[in-house]
């Protein structure tokens, strides 16, 4: 959903607005990211202000994006209903 609907495009185009909400160092080993990396949880939101997303992304020192290489989006705000990424399952990879 948040991938086919290119919210992250759409920051890129300047569509939307990314507006860090916390940025920290991510814990180690776990994140196995380079040193310096930053977790970073990213509100996408309208030029009026309003929030559509949230996301997770490992910022490296470089500007990439650490993991997968794009964001993680952990919670979406579409047509007035709020969709949430679901854990993992404990034991699952």
């Amino acid at each position: 959903m948040f991938n086919s609907a290119g919210y992250a495009d759409q920051i890129t185009d300047g569509i939307l607005v990314a507006s860090v909400r916390t940025d920290r160092h991510p814990a180690l080993p776990k994140a196995a990211e380079p040193f310096c990396t930053r977790s970073q949880i990213v509100a996408y939101l309208t030029q009026k202000g309003k929030c559509i997303a949230l996301v997770h992304q490992y910022l490296r020192v470089d500007g990439s994006l650490g993991a997968s290489g794009r964001p993680d989006p952990k919670w979406l705000f579409v047509n007035d209903t709020v969709y949430q990424a679901m854990p993992p399952k404990k034991g699952s990879k």
